[in-house]
């Protein structure tokens, strides 16, 4: 799956264009901080990896920048509490 970086968002496409797998994370208040705030797979992709594809890619770039993620989209939520010890030195939330 090709991960093609679109402004505050992570998205990959069919042969045809249409949108099939997306992450969002606009900036919060803080610059230093995006909100992960909006995943979405389309059915076809579901139970591949594609969303884990996504929020990787996303934790890759976000360490580049030296920012770190607030999670609000449930399926982060869920990741970044099922897997502390990969996420907890870019969430904002870690305690």
């Amino acid at each position: 799956m090709e991960l093609v970086r679109e402004g505050q968002a992570i998205r990959s496409y069919n042969e045809a264009g249409e949108k099939i797998a997306e992450i969002t994370f606009p900036v919060t208040a803080d610059a230093n901080v995006v909100d992960a705030n909006h995943t979405f797979v389309s059915p076809e992709l579901r139970g591949q990896g594609a969303a884990g594809q996504l929020l990787d890619r996303l934790v890759e770039e976000m360490d580049k920048e030296g920012k770190k993620i607030k999670a609000t989209c449930p399926y982060v939520v869920r990741k970044f509490e099922e897997e502390p010890e990969k996420y907890n030195h870019i969430n904002v939330d870690a305690k």
